[in-house]
């Protein structure tokens, strides 16, 4: 349509325009595109948050999956073109003067563009770190403390739409989106963690509904991709795009395919819901070590830690399916250890160290 070419060709000279005059800033937008990265959430953002307040690192996981899942189910709706395999097929430019857009080993995603699931995981996940900090404050109630409380309301969501800003910049930066996708990924990404303020009942989920709620997302996931199959739609389309037009094929990385991301996410919310009702959780987590300060901080150290060491465990993907079983039970480790196993052999240590010491 006519609407949408205008749309892309403006977008593709912002997209010129940013890496023409601000290739100094290179390595700072690579850094903010990591940033920015979903996966983040469960290796970094999560374990700090969980030991600081479960009730937030809970909502955490919830609101990155739901809203991951989400961006796949809009991304399949929407058919979003990525910049840098656009301008290679549009027809809108005279004999074969499509513009040159400079590419970079994070630019070949696979999966459709729109929205950007980078602007989303990282309005959605700061939102929640935001209004947390922030209901800290809250509770101040002398003069002044309402002026301190104002303070640092302006001074965290300053803080909070600098990093969307800067991801949405990168995510434009290196190609990969048009300004228009990353514009809609921060507010579905802000619309989901509102959400997600007013339902408390995620709190005291059991492992039945944590597995019922998967089982929900995925059949949902498969069957919305198997009834589009039978009516001659292939959501994978934007595969054999992204192999074709990307300017060195080892840059292309299987773990940005639209099935990789549910799987990861459905791992994750799994591996939550297997910990916090798992009876090590109970006993160390909510034993009479967990108001140490000692006991968080040894937990969030070692939690870091072990999960950094997961980024060393490489998922073979020759085969497809052995990567995606494989994939669901890396990411579902990753919230067990952090809730799960971590205080639990913590617990024990400072037990045995008690002991010796009476």
């Amino acid at each position: 349509s006519i609407k949408m070419d205008l749309l892309h060709s403006n977008g593709v000279l912002i997209i010129q325009h940013l890496q023409r005059d601000y290739r100094a800033y290179q390595d700072f937008l690579n850094f903010m595109s990591h940033v920015g990265d979903p996966r983040n959430i469960f290796s970094i953002y999560f374990p700090l948050w969980f030991q600081l307040n479960q009730v937030v690192g809970t909502k955490m996981i919830w609101v990155a999956v739901i809203g991951d899942w989400f961006n796949l189910i809009f991304k399949w709706i929407l058919f979003g073109h990525r910049p840098y395999w656009w301008v290679q097929e549009t027809m809108i430019y005279p004999n074969q003067s499509s513009p040159c857009l400079e590419q970079f080993p994070i630019t070949c995603e696979t999966g459709p563009g729109s929205p950007s699931g980078h602007a989303m995981g990282s309005s959605c996940v700061w939102y929640v770190m935001v209004t947390a900090a922030l209901s800290y404050t809250v509770r101040w109630k002398d003069k002044s403390a309402v002026t301190l409380h104002r303070l640092t309301w302006s001074f965290l969501w300053s803080i909070f739409w600098i990093i969307q800003i800067s991801v949405c910049i990168s995510r434009v930066f290196i190609a990969t989106h048009f300004p228009h996708q990353v514009i809609l990924g921060v507010f579905a990404g802000i619309l989901v963690a509102e959400a997600f303020e007013h339902t408390p009942a995620i709190q005291t989920a059991s492992l039945r509904i944590y597995i019922k709620t998967n089982l929900f997302l995925f059949i949902f996931a498969l069957g919305f991709y198997l009834v589009l199959k039978l009516l001659d739609i292939d959501l994978l389309w934007s595969v054999p795009k992204a192999k074709k037009w990307c300017a060195n094929p080892d840059w292309i990385n299987i773990d940005t395919t639209p099935f990789a991301g549910l799987v990861r996410n459905l791992g994750a919310l799994f591996g939550l819901g297997l910990g916090i009702n798992s009876e090590m959780f109970i006993t160390s987590c909510k034993g009479k070590n967990s108001c140490k300060i000692s006991f968080r901080i040894l937990c969030i150290a070692a939690s870091l830690a072990t999960l950094q060491l997961y980024n060393f465990v490489k998922i073979p993907t020759h085969t497809e399916y052995l990567f995606y079983i494989l994939s669901f039970c890396k990411s579902a480790a990753m919230p067990l250890t952090v809730v799960a196993l971590v205080p639990y052999c913590v617990h024990s240590l400072m037990r045995t160290t008690e002991k010796k010491l009476n």
